[in-house]
């Protein structure tokens, strides 16, 4: 039986339906019975995905597409204040709630696990979604890409497990109670709402405060911004359990062993005294140990860790996550979300483990004026381990133009680095571009959190012709 929908939320709408956070709660929604609404800039897929469902969506912005007898509208922080809909909203007394607030909603009464971390949440809740869903655990889930098997980013399960993505990007995150919480990484990013780690950490500490009396915190043993945060909380976590993963000698889930087989890996793990091995159907070390936070958390709500480690095998990728986009000309066209030079970082070099001796070739598109101004040299440095990039202007996204910062930072930073960089100002002669580049045997990476994902099938048109 599907958990009561709040009478506040039995005729949401949504201003912004299809972003990934925002279309997965109404999705959810809408699953449980709930009548939905929204609206969004454009057409999309996910759109689509929506009104088969019985969403009413709304292409474009203005306060008529706001129903009069609305329980209340969901906004995400990315919603302007000057919205049409969300002043309408205001001069009739409907509520405002905002995306995480829904959807810790949406966790009540169930068994929540919620994933955090600066990169790899997405990878992560999509790891264990596949995998408890193949457990027969029949899991509800919201997640920040759509499953290559499923198709879709969330859905209402009838078990009680419910995983979802824990967004720190805003601090919304302070807003969930999970029973299980994942803590991947901790570096400094979003630079509009964080000025230093210090408020990272502290951001961090509130979450790790709001896991259920009882609970268990899964936390990185490997990576510095996350050791120093367990460092921080020593003594300080009540009957919350804390369990580490990673390399580490010391990591209480201790990964032995990670051996790459072209785009998948093989992993071997340290747990409850005993060797564990199992594949993962996506290349690199930092996928490998999200699997592994995955194998964790999950032994901690109390699935088998055999039968755990044996489903994670079933998760085959979730989009824009080294997304194997197609193959044309002998050469393999792969999309990447990676928009944080950590994560570039990541991507490129599973990328180098999995080329075999082939060429690596990246598209990049930077992601926020506020995040190149303040990492675009850490940017053009990872660049330096493709064989050449081409680097486009600059994704606004929520954001204004900052004066003097544009994409010369990157490639500039590159080029010192001893990178092959070019710069494209015209996306639409990307894929002429790199018909000009490419040879057979080649990886071609389309890399950012932008629109630049549109570029894959059009590389691979032209390469077709």
């Amino acid at each position: 039986m599907a958990p009561a929908v709040p009478t506040t939320m039995d005729r949401p709408h949504f201003i912004g339906i299809g972003g990934a956070g925002m279309s997965g709660i109404a999705k959810i929604l809408a699953q449980r019975g709930a009548r939905v609404a929204g609206s969004d800039a454009k057409e999309s897929a996910t759109a689509a995905a929506l009104r088969a469902l019985g969403v009413t969506v709304h292409i474009g912005h203005a306060a008529g597409h706001l129903a009069e007898d609305a329980s209340c509208v969901v906004v995400s922080s990315a919603i302007r204040q000057d919205n049409p809909e969300l002043a309408a909203a205001a001069e009739r007394g409907i509520p405002v709630v905002h995306r995480s607030d829904a959807l810790a909603r949406l966790m009540d009464g169930l068994r929540p696990i919620a994933v955090a971390g600066t990169h790899g949440k997405t990878t992560t809740t999509s790891m264990l979604a596949v995998a408890l869903d193949a457990l027969a655990l029949d899991p509800s889930y919201a997640i920040g890409g759509d499953l290559h098997g499923p198709g879709t980013n969330a859905r209402h399960g009838a078990g009680e497990i419910f995983v979802a993505e824990a967004d720190e990007s805003d601090r919304s995150f302070h807003k969930y109670a999970p029973e299980v919480a994942i803590i991947l990484n901790a570096e400094l990013d979003h630079h509009a709402n964080y000025a230093s780690m210090e408020e990272i950490h502290e951001s961090f500490e509130i979450f790790v405060g709001r896991i259920r009396p009882g609970g268990t915190l899964v936390v990185s043993a490997d990576q510095e911004g996350a050791r120093e945060l367990t460092r921080r909380l020593a003594g300080r976590t009540g009957d919350v359990r804390v369990v580490t993963y990673g390399e580490s000698e010391d990591a209480d889930v201790r990964i032995l062993d990670v051996t790459p087989r072209g785009l998948t890996s093989e992993v071997t793990v340290l747990l409850d005294g005993r060797e564990l091995s199992f594949g993962v159907s996506v290349p690199g070390r930092h996928y490998a140990n999200n699997a592994v936070a995955a194998l964790a958390a999950g032994v901690a709500l109390g699935v088998p860790a055999d039968d755990l480690a044996a489903a994670l095998g079933k998760y085959t990728g979730v989009g824009r996550r080294l997304q194997l986009k197609g193959e044309a000309a002998g050469a393999q066209v792969i999309d990447s979300y990676a928009h944080h030079p950590t994560e570039m970082t990541a991507d490129l070099e599973a990328m180098r483990g999995a080329a075999a001796g082939s060429r690596v070739l990246v598209v990049f598109q930077p992601h926020l004026f506020s995040r190149t101004q303040e990492l675009g040299t850490e940017m053009g440095r990872a660049l330096a381990l493709a064989d050449a990039s081409v680097v486009l202007d600059i994704y606004p996204a929520r954001e204004d133009p900052i004066p003097g910062v544009t994409s010369a930072m990157i490639i500039d930073a590159a080029r010192e680095a001893g990178a092959d960089v070019r710069a494209e100002h015209d996306m639409a002669a990307v894929p002429d571009v790199l018909a000009g580049m490419v040879r057979p045997g080649d990886l071609v990476l389309t890399m950012g959190a932008g629109d630049v994902t549109d570029l894959g099938p059009r590389i691979l048109a032209r390469l077709e012709s």
